[in-house]
């Protein structure tokens, strides 16, 4: 181990940066209290990353995130080494000596190299730099950098009172991104980045458009989640009474019904997929899509957004999903990175 770097936590109390969207860690904390009883935290960058001790061994933190999916929770990078930050070229020296000296755990291993910088750290170097020089190091450690989908991630929070590093995989850290920030590029012509909300709920609630027939876009306008599932070959019926893009409207796979979701009725099992993402509070989007449960197939995906309109996120999305529950099952709720003040359900009509 580099000799200026002071290795963390113990065998039984583990220290993690955690990460919310901007506004909400103190939600993550209070999802992590909960499932740790004795966790203490230490706020980094407001709002948004802590630094949390959790009385529990690395792998029992690993296995009850996963049996507790947590909703505001984006991101757990391990803390096994800080380092001082002194501002200059010492630093990338210094992260270089760390993955040298962890080679044997590296070695012959595909490894992302993820850099974050809380605001206000002296640490200099701008994440592609710092990228660059743990990459140089990574070779020389007999591991392979790579971007995506490698077996390891080397971590670093730049925080300042020092550089929090941890290696782990991404189950581990709840994602294979930095931070947990899923980021797609934008495209030419996209009608609007709600788009992305779509798309990373595909990602973290592992489906695949493709797989589903018939879709009903309740709220669609202007229809950034209509041209998405038109693109992935659904037959699509969008309802709003406000205009669709102009581009989207002579789509032959397209039904538009320029009404209000409460008004609009279709046979029973007509669609396998639902999605709505409307700025309506949480209890007229439940009854909207409530009263369009039997248009579903038996066992058919719903994907909705809960605005977060009081502030009171987990009674809201308590609920919410009580609500719900009437006619779906809950698989999961998610703040994704994409959503602002708002959660993602996951729901499957109920058989």
């Amino acid at each position: 181990m580099a000799e200026s770097a002071v290795r963390g936590g113990s065998a039984e109390v583990t220290r993690w940066i955690g990460t919310a969207n901007q506004g909400y860690s103190p939600y993550a904390m209070e999802e992590l209290r909960r499932m740790f009883p004795g966790a203490s935290f230490e706020p980094l960058a407001p709002g948004e990353t802590f630094l949390a001790e959790l009385p529990r061994k690395r792998d029992e933190v690993t296995r009850e995130l996963e049996e507790q999916p947590p909703i505001f929770l984006r991101h757990m990078q391990p803390v096994e080494f800080t380092l001082p930050v002194r501002g200059n070229a010492e630093d990338l020296a210094a992260l270089g000596e760390l993955v040298r000296a962890e080679a044997p755990r590296l070695a012959g291993r595909t490894v992302a190299a993820h850099i974050r910088k809380m605001p206000g750290t002296p640490y200099p170097y701008a994440a592609i730099d710092s990228k660059e020089a743990i990459d140089a190091a990574l070779e020389e450690a007999g591991a392979i950098p790579q971007v995506r989908n490698a077996d390891l991630l080397f971590a670093v929070y730049a925080g300042t009172a020092g550089l929090y590093a941890g290696i782990g995989t991404a189950r581990e850290m709840l994602s294979d991104w930095p931070g947990g920030a899923i980021r797609f590029q934008r495209e030419e012509g996209q009608i609007s980045r709600a788009k992305f909300k779509l798309l990373e709920a595909e990602r973290v609630f592992g489906l695949d458009y493709a797989s589903f027939r018939r879709a009903l876009d309740i709220g669609a306008a202007p229809g950034g989640w209509t041209s998405l599932l038109l693109e992935r070959g659904l037959s699509v019926t969008a309802v709003d009474p406000a205009e669709l893009h102009p581009s989207l409207l002579k789509h032959e796979r397209l039904v538009y019904e320029r009404k209000n979701a409460s008004e609009v009725r279709y046979a029973p099992g007509t669609f396998d997929l639902l999605v709505c993402d409307m700025s309506w509070s949480p209890a007229l989007m439940s009854k909207l899509v409530l009263n369009l449960a039997d248009a579903l197939a038996e066992g058919a995906t719903a994907i909705v957004t809960v605005k977060l309109m009081h502030r009171k996120p987990f009674q809201t999305i308590r609920e919410t999903t009580a609500r719900l529950s009437q006619a779906y099952r809950v698989l999961r709720a998610k703040q994704l990175f994409h959503n602002r003040d708002e959660v993602t359900l996951h729901l499957a009509r109920k058989l």
